[in-house]
């Protein structure tokens, strides 16, 4: 059906004695009051950026959060709860994904020796068999 082929209905509303408005059957209107209860103030996770970026900073994933977690705590000083909401939650995955890729590592480290012990020491030969060419050496003179 067309909405625009049906006329609307209009409802006109009745005043009561004292004036105030009522819709027809005798149903009173009540209008409404809004109260605003503050709410918890934007987390910034400040400690933890400080930890990853010292102890697992890998892609500087650890500098970038704690980046961001300054700029929520500066927002915050500020009164800018919004932006410092959206600073903390980027802060906060950033965080969380540079501590799963550690954790990650450090069980791929202790299964690599515990399992497989030979192969770990192997790894470590070819690193200080390779330490030799790449260091820098100056030539002596020939003289």
């Amino acid at each position: 059906m067309d909405s625009r082929s049906q006329p609307e209905e209009e409802v006109p509303l009745q005043l009561m004695d004292d004036g105030s408005p009522v819709q027809p059957g005798g149903a009173i209107v009540v209008e409404e009051t809004t109260v605003d209860i503050p709410t918890e103030p934007p987390r910034d996770h400040v400690i933890w950026s400080l930890l990853c970026f010292f102890y697992s900073n890998y892609f500087c994933l650890g500098l970038v959060a704690l980046i961001y977690s300054i700029k929520a705590r500066d927002r915050k000083s500020a009164g800018d709860m919004e932006d410092a909401q959206h600073h903390g939650f980027n802060s906060c995955c950033l965080n969380t994904f540079s501590t799963a890729l550690f954790v990650l590592c450090l069980i791929g480290f202790i299964s690599l020796l515990f399992f497989s012990p030979r192969k770990a020491w192997n790894l470590y030969d070819v690193y200080s068999s390779y330490r030799y060419y790449f260091s820098y050496r100056l030539p002596l003179p020939l003289i």
